[in-house]
């Protein structure tokens, strides 16, 4: 745990609190723009300010005024804000670090999940409720039996790695001869590739699917 090297009893807030780090070395924690703050994070999800007041439930008038520090949002608005950007209220305080741990978690019950059918797979998506994430994770039931089935390549940024959950597969790519895969098989490539996939059980195939998002 860090350690403070100014007394407990002392609440002056111009007083500066020295972190002692691991390694013996500190550094002055400075003040915190929680405007500039709440921009960064508004950004860093793509949004605009309406977007961003939108999703939080706040007029776009008071977020403009909050980013700019021309009003201190009282705490039922930070709450606002921080399900909004999807983080906790400690964060909206916290500058991003690259050890800094977030605490986003969705989860997806059998049954509820986001559906999406083509003439090939029936897509169930997981984790829709966050909004902004670096992957898709998504179960598959293959219906395609032949690879004359699919339009040509599926192709698409990032990368993509496939579970088989049952039955057997054939995964096709453009690079490379086909293979088949059973249950707890695996692959990882390039989705920049193009990629089918057909199941050769009895039964359609499920499988796993997780996709990178950048």
């Amino acid at each position: 745990m860090p350690a403070y090297d100014v007394p407990m009893a002392d609440s002056d807030p111009d007083n500066l609190i020295r972190i002692a780090r691991e390694s013996g070395e500190s550094s002055v924690a400075q003040p915190l723009d929680l405007g500039a703050r709440v921009r960064e994070l508004r950004k860093a999800s793509n949004w605009t300010l309406e977007q961003a007041a939108q999703q939080a439930g706040l007029a776009r008038s008071t977020l403009s005024k909050i980013e700019n520090g021309q009003m201190s949002p009282t705490y039922d608005a930070l709450k606002k804000l921080a399900i909004g950007l999807e983080i906790s209220v400690p964060q909206l305080f916290t500058p991003p670090s690259k050890g800094q741990v977030n605490g986003r978690m969705s989860v997806t019950r059998n049954g509820e999940e986001a559906e999406k059918v083509t003439t090939t797979y029936e897509h169930a998506l997981l984790a829709e409720t966050l909004t902004t994430k670096k992957m898709l994770p998504y179960r598959t039931r293959v219906r395609a039996r032949n690879v004359a089935d699919f339009d040509g390549w599926v192709r698409h940024d990032g990368e993509e790695f496939l579970y088989v959950l049952t039955g057997q597969v054939r995964l096709y790519t453009e690079f490379y001869e086909p293979v088949e895969l059973k249950r707890g098989d695996s692959a990882y490539y390039d989705a920049a590739m193009g990629h089918n996939v057909v199941s050769i059980s009895a039964e359609d195939a499920t499988i796993l699917w997780v996709t990178s998002l950048s």
